[in-house]
């Protein structure tokens, strides 16, 4: 028994038995994920938090206070725009209370970019020299980045088929740490067990694609086992690591599986082409979803139909990539993805910002969160309705993706069953004699008896409505002695899907 612990320990979640699902609430405050933790995520499943990086980064002014001056780290100090040490240590602590987890984004191959500046525009306050390489409050010097390595011209990464240069130059000149140093391994390691012995959970290693393999082991093998509090003795932190690997580069996403999870950029990358029948694809070729279709093997994925890069036509997937500009198919294709067994799921929660396009490209990708004239980011208003506020998005509140986070966690470990497609984009499945989902993606109605595999009965549609009490809220499935249901979607409805699970049942 011991060694299963060793050798699987990074690839497990670390979610509360049941839960299956984290969510990513990108830039919000802690204060924010703290009550959201308590009145939403636990009470409906969730098993935890991706958060934006607690680190202290570089204030950024042109442009203004964008998302990304969160990927470029000063310091190891834990304030940020999000909140300051206190209230991290007061959501972690909140959050696992009830049952869901914290996982941190970290940014630990680089630090800010070249040409940040020296003073102290930083969100601790810190003190810090791009030009000389000099971070006093961690301390880093000259001597502890890679510029003596990179072999490119400009000291940024020109050529993605050059593994050196991947490694070894500046990502968008941010200043690439020597990872290959001891000192430097030592620092990050450092940082990661702080917030071990905070509480949190895992972490999602940023840019890993970056780092060679071994210095990311070396990192890891110094990390501590996670807080007894809140997890069993000997509970390795679960990592999984940002590796863009679409399959047209020298660096796969199978050189990191030593190390823990990688996140499955082909998944979504696809999965929006299917749902938008683009390029002749269609949903009935999602029979062999999964590895079938070149994925990594589903205990080293982490699945995703959006994340906060490629939303905004960062990082990778391109134009196929779905999200919530683009409601009816995004939900379907969440819907999807937690429906089915393949790899670990996380859901996306974004903020709305104002898109302008010039010649195809968003002129305003760069914007950070709701925030008040000085910079600060405005609180996650709940309406009355259950949405949020203040340009918040919170699709994981959308009732259809809550559900679905629901239906993952009642069938999870039942098999893959009862496929059904039309030979076009009419297709269903279920999860053994726990749930079963209806997609209609077709340009026509959907009229057919299907084999659910479900126990006879009146179950409540999750996507249309809910069970509540002894009724539902919107339409009844109806399962016979033999497992069979009659199905009826309009390609007109609101959400062409239906799906039924046995804890929604009459």
């Amino acid at each position: 028994m011991p060694l299963k612990g060793v050798c699987w320990a990074q690839y497990n979640p670390n979610t509360l038995s049941g839960r299956t699902s984290i969510v990513h609430l990108f830039e919000w405050r802690w204060a924010d994920i703290a009550l959201e933790c308590e009145c939403y995520l636990g009470p409906n499943g969730f098993g935890g938090v991706q958060i934006s990086p607690p680190n202290e980064n570089v204030i950024i002014t042109d442009p203004w206070q964008p998302w990304w001056e969160r990927y470029q780290p000063v310091s190891y100090k834990l304030c940020t725009r999000s909140g300051n040490e206190t209230e991290f240590r007061d959501m972690v602590t909140r959050c696992n209370n009830v049952g869901v987890h914290i996982y941190v984004d970290a940014v630990i191959n680089h630090m800010c970019g070249a040409n940040a500046g020296a003073g102290d525009h930083a969100t601790c306050g810190s003190y810090f020299n791009a030009k000389t390489k000099d971070f006093p409050a961690v301390p880093y010097s000259g001597w502890d980045f890679n510029d003596g390595k990179c072999k490119s011209r400009s000291g940024d990464i020109e050529n993605y088929h050059d593994i050196y240069q991947v490694r070894d130059c500046r990502l968008v000149s941010l200043l690439d740490l020597a990872l290959e140093k001891d000192y430097v391994r030592s620092k990050v390691a450092e940082y990661m067990n702080y917030l071990i012995d905070i509480g949190v959970a895992g972490f999602r290693i940023d840019a890993a694609k970056h780092m060679w393999p071994g210095d990311v082991k070396a990192i890891l093998d110094k990390l501590k086992d996670l807080n007894t509090k809140w997890f069993s003795a000997g509970t390795k932190p679960f990592i999984y690591q940002e590796v863009i690997d679409l399959g047209r580069e020298p660096i796969k996403g199978s050189d990191y599986f030593g190390n823990g999870r990688v996140t499955e950029f082909k998944y979504g990358a696809k999965l929006g082409t299917v749902i938008r029948k683009w390029n002749g694809e269609k949903m009935a070729y999602l029979k062999n979803w999964g590895e079938g279709w070149g994925f990594v093997p589903s205990d080293r994925a982490l699945v995703f139909v959006d994340n906060h890069d490629n939303q905004r036509g960062h990082g990778a997937g391109g134009a196929s990539i779905l999200t919530f500009w683009d409601p009816r198919p995004y939900k379907m294709a969440v819907g999807f993805m937690l429906a089915h067994p393949y790899g670990f799921t996380r859901v996306m929660s974004s903020f709305r910002w104002p898109r302008y396009f010039v010649d195809g490209r968003d002129v305003n990708d760069w914007m950070g969160p709701p925030s008040y004239s000085d910079g600060s980011t405005k609180p996650v208003t709940i309406n009355e309705d259950t949405t949020c506020g203040n340009d918040w998005v919170c699709e994981h509140r959308w009732r259809q993706i809550k559900n679905m986070v629901i239906f993952r966690n009642v069938v999870d470990g039942q098999p893959f069953s009862n496929w059904w497609d039309n030979g076009s984009n009419q297709v269903a499945f279920g999860r053994g004699n726990k749930g079963f989902i209806v997609f209609n993606n077709d340009d026509w109605s959907l009229n057919v008896a299907l084999q659910t595999g479900l126990p006879a009965g009146t179950y409540c549609d999750i996507i249309s409505g809910q069970k509540k009490g002894d009724y539902c809220t919107a339409v009844e499935v109806h399962v016979a002695a033999d497992g069979v249901a009659n199905f009826l979607i309009s390609n007109e409805n609101e959400d062409p899907f239906i799906a039924i699970h046995v804890d929604a049942k009459l």
